[in-house]
Order: C-alpha cells, then structure tokens, then sequence
C-alpha cells in the first residue's frame, strides 16, 4: 500500500493481514487521498538508471530485513548496492532493455531510473519508473553513473546539455 504521489518509500506499508489494511490506507491518506494497492512479490531488487537514451550497469539492492523503504533507504548503514548486480549478463542486458522500452513508452527523456523486483523463477516485475530520481551521495543514478566511468560532474553536465 502506497500514495501515489510520494517518494522515498514515504507512506509505504507492507500488508500481510486484513487487520493491518486500515492502519496501511491511514499512514498511505496522510500523505495523498489516493492510495495504490499491488501485489507484494517476493525477491530481488534492482534498479536501472537510463542517461540519454542509454542503460547504465544495473544495481542490485539488498537490506537486511523488511522490504527497501525510506530506513533502508536513508538511515541504514546495512543497505548494499551491488554492482556489478550478480546476474547473468543475458539478465543483465535483458533487465536493461526492459527498462529502455518502459522508460520510451513513458515519453521520459534525458534521465531517469527503472526498479524492478525479480521473483524467485527471475522474473521481472517493473516497479515504476523514476523520472527525478534522487542525484545525492547515496543516490543510485550517481552510482550506476560512477560504474560506468562518469564522475558525478560530468553526470551532472550530460544531464544538463541532454548530451
């Protein structure tokens, strides 16, 4: 359970019982009137940053416990980014294209990051899609950026000059 307009995880509940549904939709109402529902799935997160018109290498993210919300995001020194991620390289470039053609069909441009979960038979399952994502310290598009051999200056130029 989620609002539909917030970041960062911010209002996200994960729901495992009928009782906890009206705590979720108050923690989810507090931050938009609207509240998304999905289905939780089981497994693996990664994320696929896109820089003018190209995939970066992908990330895999991995907490300790509880799924990667706004603590593991911000406060957690137990978070890891992998990269590279440990998949295969046909995975790799398969999570890659998935996100190259979500990110087009979208009209994104310039910039921005896909997330995924892989389920337990490697499965993707797109999240959203991030067309601001987060460009501090611990941001995953400078990440993915810094894996590919581009300072966070150079990301920052390329984003402003769309180059």
């Amino acid at each position: 359970m989620k609002p539909i307009l917030e970041g960062s995880s911010v209002g996200i509940s994960k729901v495992e019982t009928t009782e906890a549904l009206n705590k979720a939709l108050e923690l989810a109402w507090q931050y938009d009137e609207i509240a998304l529902v999905e289905q939780w799935i089981e497994g693996s997160e990664y994320t696929v940053a896109i820089l003018n018109g190209k995939p970066l290498p992908v990330i895999q993210i991995k907490i300790n416990q509880g799924f990667y919300d706004y603590e593991s995001k911000y406060l957690s020194n137990d978070t890891q980014y992998l990269c590279p991620c440990g998949l295969s390289n046909t995975d790799e470039k398969e999570l890659q294209k998935i996100a190259m053609q979500a990110f087009t069909a979208m009209g994104a441009k310039t910039w921005g990051r896909v997330d995924f979960i892989l389920d337990r038979d490697n499965t993707p399952y797109l999240l959203e899609i991030n067309t601001v994502p987060g460009m501090t310290s611990h941001s995953l598009m400078p990440m993915a950026a810094q894996a590919q051999g581009i300072s966070f200056d150079a990301l920052v130029l390329a984003i402003l000059n769309n180059e």
